[in-house]
């Protein structure tokens, strides 16, 4: 079994940035591929980033892309998400996931392991 906790969550204004965090706990996530993903409210959940086991590839959603960073540090089993110039759209829960596999992939089925989400709420 796999835990994981998401942080960093908050209110911020548009513009403004915010790093969310992933801590994985109970087994290692260095051999696979990791993920965020967000949903907001009457909304479907939705890709926003990916990563490779070894960090080599990243694909983002397209709303997403130039603004926002995945990273992970395998050592200490964690995954951050950087997010800059924040837009009232992206306001939503985001969730962190493992998959399944060790290469990047946006396919939410891909994913078996979740995290239980953090708020990032980005006023006007």
């Amino acid at each position: 079994q796999v835990q994981l906790e998401e942080s960093g969550g908050g209110l911020v204004q548009a513009g403004g940035s915010l790093r969310l965090s992933c801590a994985a706990s109970g087994r290692t996530i260095s051999d696979y591929a990791m993920g965020w993903f967000r949903q907001a409210p009457g909304k479907e959940r939705e890709f926003v980033a990916s990563i490779s086991w070894n960090s080599y590839f990243v694909n983002y959603g397209d709303s997403v892309k130039g603004r926002f960073t995945i990273s992970r540090n395998n050592g200490q089993n964690t995954v951050r998400l950087e997010m800059n110039n924040l837009k009232p759209e992206d306001t939503a829960n985001y969730y962190c996931a493992r998959a399944r596999r060790s290469s990047v992939t946006v396919q939410q089925y891909d994913y078996d392991y979740w995290g239980q989400g953090t708020q990032v709420t980005v006023s006007s």
